[in-house]
């Protein structure tokens, strides 16, 4: 883990409160004396392992290499008419490092994909504890491809130190804020909160602060697991991903494992709570074994549509 220095620190203090900031500094130190990147490698090795005994890993690595562009059409109450029919690309869980393969494809892909706007829902890094340098790297080739605006928040896999070095490539990171963006002179606001799973660091009512009422709000958040409390503050819309959907899966796109604690319906694909519209990517990368199985990679365009 790379240090702040103090100038970046106090950044982040406005930016996030420093009580929260403290809060995440410490459960980054906790998670890295767990040495959870070493027990996900033994982890990660058993289940490659098992992947090779059933003569699956070839097709395994094609499905993991196989991005699939999915368009989700999605009502949103209150959606400013200008808004209607923009389109809202979403890219989660690169875990750039796994495979660096991967980032051809999805260089690729996004290039093909018309679109208005561009969002990313965390986890850009995959072997924690390991340096971080190949996937920053990557990201700094992937970045300027992006069109604009764009925005990102972090997962449970990134680490405070890379705020400054996204932002300095260009791509912003929403750390419990927001962002207006402007379309055909009317406004709608994409709000983002730090991750939900491991650090905690989340805080979706300060998210919108000082946002008008009656705003549009979609809200980036990195696992689906504060869809209720989205919907309480009157989210217009939710995305989010850490799922992958379950990424090694049963005929049927049914998960073996779940890591999210969550309902069933909010493990993947478009869903609703409490009359809140959300979607659950099944992630661009994967995590620990550069394989799936019955749950395809994607990049997600969301159109937006005003009700009748």
């Amino acid at each position: 883990m790379t240090s702040l220095t103090n100038e970046e620190l106090a950044a982040l203090a406005g930016r996030m409160g420093s009580g929260t900031l403290e809060r995440r500094m410490e459960r980054e130190r906790r998670l890295l004396r767990r040495k959870i990147g070493t027990s996900s490698v033994r982890k990660d090795s058993v289940i490659a392992a098992c992947i090779r005994i059933a003569g699956l890993t070839g097709i395994a690595r094609r499905n993991f290499l196989d991005v699939r562009v999915v368009e989700n059409r999605v009502l949103v109450p209150g959606l400013p008419p200008a808004f209607d029919g923009f389109r809202l690309a979403q890219i989660s869980d690169l875990h750039c490092d796994l495979e660096p393969a991967l980032m051809d494809v999805v260089e690729r892909k996004i290039a093909g994909v018309p679109c208005d706007a561009v969002v990313l829902t965390g986890d850009y890094h995959d072997h924690l504890g390991q340096s971080g340098d190949l996937s920053l790297k990557l990201m700094l080739r992937l970045i300027p491809k992006l069109p604009h605006p764009r925005f990102c928040v972090f997962g449970n896999h990134d680490f405070l130190s890379r705020v400054a070095f996204f932002e300095r490539a260009g791509l912003p990171v929403l750390l419990n804020e927001h962002a207006a963006v402007t379309h055909g002179g009317q406004q709608i606001h994409i709000c983002g909160v730090d991750d939900p799973r491991f650090f905690q660091t989340h805080d979706l009512a300060r998210a919108r602060l000082g946002i008008p009422p009656g705003s549009t709000t979609i809200l980036l958040a990195h696992s689906p697991q504060v869809a209720k409390e989205a919907a309480a503050l009157g989210y217009s819309l939710m995305l989010c991903g850490h799922t992958h959907g379950g990424q090694l899966c049963l005929p049927g796109g049914i998960p073996v494992l779940r890591n999210a604690p969550v309902p069933h319906r909010l493990l993947a694909g478009p869903w609703v709570e409490g009359g809140m519209p959300g979607y659950t990517s099944r992630g661009t990368g994967a995590c620990g074994v550069a394989a799936r199985l019955f749950c395809p990679p994607e990049i997600t365009v969301h159109v937006l549509v005003k009700p009748g």
